[in-house]
């Protein structure tokens, strides 16, 4: 899965986002409610697998007030990201930033709210992954949920949010981790609540046992 290591065999999940929208995009120089910009079109399912630079100049169809904002600058304007996140969120070539971004129906709200996951550049590894709700209808838009550590992944599912957080056991290789924590969240009042969760173990079937090696 984009955002996490590729250690291990995974157990096969099927994410669907109806009735999102899903861009990668580019930094421009907009505040958060500026002027529009746009991806680059609409995906059914899942991010889309590579970084998109988004030219202020081009002219793009109308789209609704939630995909005119600039995620990247309401990453780095947010003090509720940490500093070491700020820091990742560079452009990778050019002005292309290490950015998905999904749109969809989360909390309840009149607009569509944004499911923002930060990358490193070289490997695509997830190190934050963020929520943001329009606040009333202002174009403003809030930090209503937070997960920093890495490698971690958000995605929208048939409107609760999926978060998967790889996890390490003493002596994992940062490249090889043990397993995944693969959290629901459903937005309950005024806050996301834990719905429920599944840890997934690499490479060992269910039990917990170590899959057998086959003999010759």
């Amino acid at each position: 899965m984009r955002g996490l290591t590729g250690a291990g065999p995974r157990t096969a999940r099927t994410t669907r986002a109806a009735g999102t929208t899903t861009v990668v995009v580019a930094a421009l120089a907009l505040g958060a409610a500026g002027c529009g910009t746009g991806g680059t079109g609409a995906r059914d399912e899942g991010p889309a697998s590579g970084y998109t630079t988004v030219s202020p100049t081009a002219e793009l169809p109308a789209r609704a007030p939630e995909d005119r904002v600039d995620p990247v600058r309401l990453v780095q304007d947010d003090p509720k990201v940490s500093a070491e996140v700020k820091r990742e969120l560079k452009p990778c070539v050019a002005d292309e930033y290490p950015v998905d971004v999904s749109y969809g129906r989360l909390t309840g709200g009149s607009a569509d709210d944004i499911v923002v996951n930060v990358l490193t550049c070289g490997d695509a590894v997830g190190v934050g992954s963020y929520v943001y709700r329009e606040e009333d209808g202002s174009g403003s838009y809030r930090n209503v949920f937070a997960a920093e550590e890495p490698p971690v992944y958000a995605e929208l599912d048939r409107g609760d949010l999926v978060v998967t957080n790889q996890v390490y056991d003493p002596g994992d290789p940062v490249s090889s981790p043990s397993g995944e924590n693969v959290i629901t969240y459903r937005w309950s009042g005024d806050r996301f609540v834990e719905e429920f969760r599944t840890h997934n173990d690499y490479g060992r079937v269910a039990g917990g046992e170590p899959t057998p090696v086959p003999e010759e």
